[in-house]
């Protein structure tokens, strides 16, 4: 990507508007995020495996999908419902069910094949397989390779290896739309059968050629049901602009749902950040929690989750989307 003026505007342009949708709240709630889910009268019952996150109970639980890590960036597992503490609007609400499933997955593979990632494709590559490897029979997967313009390359499939001999025909050229794949990438996954959906972006996070801009793809991201996690192919020395707030890019695009970046500078490092990246998508913590005044006013509701440590570890990290909207009446 060359560091033109144009290229450098439109980069900081991005950035900018990020921190603006990061803000903004006209979204409405859905599952596979932080949500409120309605159900017939039933007794409270945990989510079982195999649910997909879906609490069958006779009033309005929020359901928070929770990875926890500790200061190393290594997944925590393990933990017990009194080791989290939920709040909604500041106020602390009672947990009332934990659990930890490995549900079935659509996975949507957003593939940076641009100029910038010249050099790093065939360790994009084996990412790429190792986390297919790692997949359920389940599981179904579709991919979108993009440069000057986003291209779905393969439709929902449980084939890896149909993803396989694809994505080995992908080269590197043009500029880098990331933000048009991420768009493309989630009306895709309207089509998913799975409720659990993930979109997994590997990149180096620069943007200098996408048609729709952050402040038109963020609040899409925010309201949707996929979990945004990436790894991110950076250079130790950026050669542009677009490069150097590439990890700014990522980390907005993961943080929104809940999902993270796996920032990757050493390329031997691939293959175990996706094994990594893997693990952690098997292993998450659903947190479930009744209201006290939940209204049905559509308001966007902050969410704040904390964890405490067990006595042997240092402190934890929580990642966990940032709120929801209650359901309007």
């Amino acid at each position: 990507m060359k560091a033109t003026p144009l290229n450098i505007a439109r980069v900081l342009c991005v950035v900018a508007a990020v921190w603006i949708c990061f803000s903004h709240h006209n979204q409405t709630i859905v599952q596979g995020a932080p949500r409120v889910a309605k159900h017939s009268p039933s007794n409270d019952v945990a989510p079982a495996a195999g649910s997909g996150g879906a609490v069958k109970v006779g009033v309005d639980l929020v359901l928070v999908p929770v990875t926890v890590t500790d200061q190393w960036g290594h997944l925590v597992l393990g933990l017990q419902k009194d080791s989290f503490n939920v709040f909604d609007q500041g106020k602390q609400e009672v947990i009332r069910h934990l659990s930890s499933e490995d549900a079935p997955i659509s996975v949507g593979i957003i593939f940076d094949a641009s100029g910038s990632m010249y050099g790093k494709m065939d360790r994009s590559r084996e990412a790429v397989l190792q986390f297919l490897r790692s997949s359920n029979p389940e599981d179904e997967f579709f991919l979108v390779a993009f440069n000057d313009r986003p291209k779905l390359l393969v439709d929902f499939t449980t084939s890896a290896d149909e993803i396989q001999d694809e994505i080995a025909r992908v080269r590197p050229d043009g500029g880098t739309a990331l933000l048009d794949a991420l768009y493309l990438g989630l009306e895709q996954m309207k089509k998913a059968r799975n409720e659990r959906k993930t979109l997994l972006v590997i990149s180096d996070g620069g943007d200098n050629h996408s048609r729709y801009t952050a402040k038109e793809v963020w609040p899409v991201l925010r309201e949707s049901d996929v979990q945004i996690y990436a790894m991110g192919i950076f250079d130790e020395a950026p050669r542009t602009q677009a490069e150097r707030v590439g990890p700014d890019l990522l980390a907005f695009a993961t943080g929104i749902t809940g999902g993270r970046t796996f920032a990757i500078r050493n390329l031997k490092k691939v293959a175990d950040a996706a094994a990594e990246l893997s693990v952690e998508l098997r292993n998450q913590y659903l947190l479930a929690y009744r209201p006290d005044n939940l209204a049905h006013d559509g308001m966007w509701h902050k969410l704040t989750v904390q964890v405490t440590p067990p006595q042997h570890l240092p402190q934890l990290r929580v990642y966990a989307k940032a709120g929801y909207y209650a359901p309007a009446r």
